[in-house]
């Protein structure tokens, strides 16, 4: 379908085109900002115009219908608008010599080329951009939401417990530094690839991990973004097949994405892990995270990293046919050589969840009772979710009672939020 040249704007579109509209972009915009990333040379100006894509998106299909390949019409769109930019500028003679004359109707190309160092990947190339050394660790974090994640600058400071203005402060001068950086949009080679790489396997991490569990929203899961991830994961695994963490890192999303189909009910409610159908569990994921953590092993050069055990914590799981044939002490094991290898409180919680499954509701209890003070547990809903689940399991069900409804009040995710508001009235007398 051709991309739209109207200049009317219409009114508010229908309730079924708004949806498929809202749907397709939050899904499809990553794609389109990488696109056009890769003729632009600038993040900030490729999301304006994905952002004028969707403007006129949402002028054409509520009169003329939702295009069938909704995700290619948007990208059309931007590159189009894209290439009307680069021709207003002083500088279009310069630039169309180094894009070719093709670039107006020749689509972007997605092949892998047989040079394994020359990665023909706009998302790959995106993530590598986002994540330079001239941006903090913050604004990479920042950006990385929203441009991968799709959300907003208000859910990414309620992600964050930080004020919207700081989050909107840091999206912007991230933009902007890239910009007047002249970083190159491009996956770098040698010393340059491997300076950038831990904050690469933490934005893919961050990534999956949006798609796994939604920050916000109607839905728990967004299985496009973990596609994505896990698709990202493995070409650095080919890419880098000396670096164990990538392997790990890669061996880490198999084994979470088998869990997918199993994670969630018929109307998409949340199924607990304990409660979940492990023959829903997808083994050929299962089978290649475990290769993976093969290759972790293999070629790890020392101590194994920080992803290289949450992937062995992970396998545990995936190796027990049965919630109640899981090693929990082997898991509780991992969780305290990952607590020393990278200290974080949500480690520690999810260390006092494994103990309490090895050594008694009581002893996790006082490791989660230990958190309570934690600055960056303070509004995370998963304290006292956590906290509520082992005291029912004490049998002291006003308390769990209490801690489930507090945290279905810091919950942002409206299936996580449901869930503990079930919990907590399964515990009323």
């Amino acid at each position: 379908m051709e991309p739209p040249t109207t200049t009317q704007h219409p009114g508010a579109p229908d309730s079924a085109a708004g949806h498929a509209i809202e749907t397709v972009f939050r899904l499809e915009s990553p794609r389109v900002v990488a696109g056009v990333a890769r003729i632009v040379r600038d993040v900030g100006i490729a999301e304006e115009l994905a952002q004028d894509a969707l403007v006129a998106a949402l002028e054409q299909w509520p009169r003329d219908g939702v295009p069938d390949n909704p995700g290619a019409w948007l990208m059309a769109t931007a590159r189009r608008r894209a290439v009307d930019l680069i021709r207003r500028r002083e500088t279009y003679a310069r630039k169309l010599a180094e894009l070719g004359r093709d670039l107006e109707t020749a689509p972007p190309s997605y092949d892998t080329p047989a040079d394994p160092d020359d990665i023909d990947d706009d998302l790959l190339r995106l993530v590598f951009t986002t994540c330079h050394p001239v941006l903090s660790a913050e604004a990479r974090t920042a950006l990385t939401l929203r441009l991968f994640g799709g959300l907003t600058t208000a859910e990414i400071a309620r992600a964050h417990l930080v004020p919207e203005p700081t989050i909107a402060q840091r999206v912007v001068r991230a933009k902007r530094t890239l910009a007047r950086k002249n970083i190159a949009f491009e996956v770098p080679s040698g010393p340059d690839r491997e300076a950038r790489l831990g904050s690469v396997l933490d934005v893919i991490y961050l990534i999956f991990n949006e798609g796994y569990a939604a920050t916000a929203g109607d839905d728990l899961l967004r299985p496009g973004l973990c596609e994505d991830a896990l698709r990202l994961a493995r070409v650095l695994s080919a890419l880098m097949p000396k670096e164990a963490e990538v392997h790990g890192l890669t061996a880490l999303l198999e084994f979470q994405a088998s869990r997918t189909a199993a994670r969630t009910g018929p109307d998409g409610e949340p199924v607990l892990l304990k409660d979940q159908n492990r023959r829903r569990w997808n083994r050929m994921l299962i089978a290649r995270g475990i290769r993976a953590l093969g290759r972790a092993d293999a070629t790890a050069t020392g101590a194994p990293g920080p992803y290289a055990l949450q992937a062995a914590i992970a396998a545990c799981h995936a190796h027990a046919y049965t919630y109640e044939e899981t090693d929990w002490r082997a898991i509780a094991t991992l969780y305290g050589l990952l607590a020393a290898r990278a200290p974080s409180p949500v480690v520690e919680l999810n260390r006092a969840v494994a103990v309490s499954m090895a050594d008694g509701p009581a002893a996790g209890l006082r490791l989660v009772d230990a958190l309570a003070a934690e600055p960056a547990l303070r509004g995370y809903h998963l304290l006292p979710s956590v906290r509520g689940d082992l005291l029912a399991r004490l049998g002291r069900t006003a308390e769990a009672r209490a801690e489930f409804t507090h945290a279905a009040a810091l919950a942002r995710n409206d299936r996580e939020r449901a869930l503990l508001h079930r919990r907590a009235d399964e515990l009323s007398p």
